[in-house]
């Protein structure tokens, strides 16, 4: 088994109330759920970004537009892709990139 990280982007942000924060909150605990032994870590959304630019200077907001994080074990590549699959973020607009976490 090989490590991936889910590496979240985009979506409409945080639900307006406290009731869809709550649908949301179950949504991804549910599938948190079906991904079983697969979930390594659930990870974090992500808050405010900086990007430090070469020069040492820096600009407000991530380069990449990260929302968030989680790490899964899987066989390969695909097996990861179809794990992503199943996420809430897709059916809120946003998607998954998924990334093999090497071994140094």
């Amino acid at each position: 088994m090989s490590k991936f990280v889910f590496a979240y982007r985009g979506g409409r942000g945080m639900a307006a109330t406290p009731e869809a924060q709550e649908k949301a909150m179950a949504e991804w605990g549910a599938w948190f759920g079906s991904l079983g032994g697969n979930l390594v870590d659930g990870g974090s959304p992500f808050g405010a970004a900086v990007t430090v630019q070469p020069d040492g200077g820096s600009t407000d907001g991530g380069s990449a537009a990260l929302a968030g994080y989680s790490v899964v074990d899987a066989s390969d590549l695909a097996t990861a892709a179809a794990l992503a699959k199943g996420c809430p973020l897709l059916a809120d607009g946003g998607t998954v990139d998924v990334y093999e976490a090497l071994a140094m």
